[in-house]
């Protein structure tokens, strides 16, 4: 299943989840001030760290997994990033007010 199929059948499921994911990206160093813009832009993407060598940490949230994985193609696909490692994902179930 392509990931525009995968998205739009989880844009229809209303999601009782909230994910958070944690992630390192390697990049090139001279492009680490456009890549913290572009990801700036990202919605659900926080940049908390940037090292002059070109390492960032970043947190990903989103209302399901298919987000969080949409969130990291998106980051390797931005120019000057090498790669990125997810390192940590948690979901909690959020209760519906009744």
């Amino acid at each position: 299943m392509s990931v525009e199929t995968r998205s739009a059948t989880c844009e229809k499921v209303t999601s009782n989840e909230f994910h958070v994911a944690g992630v390192v990206i390697y990049a090139q160093s001279d492009r680490c001030e456009s890549i913290s813009q572009s990801l700036g832009m990202l919605p659900g993407a926080q940049v908390h760290v940037a090292t002059p060598d070109g390492r960032m940490v970043v947190t990903l949230e989103g209302a399901h997994s298919l987000a969080i994985e949409e969130q990291l193609s998106a980051i390797n696909a931005l120019p000057g990033v090498h790669a990125s490692a997810l390192v940590y994902q948690h979901h909690e179930n959020i209760e519906s007010p009744e």
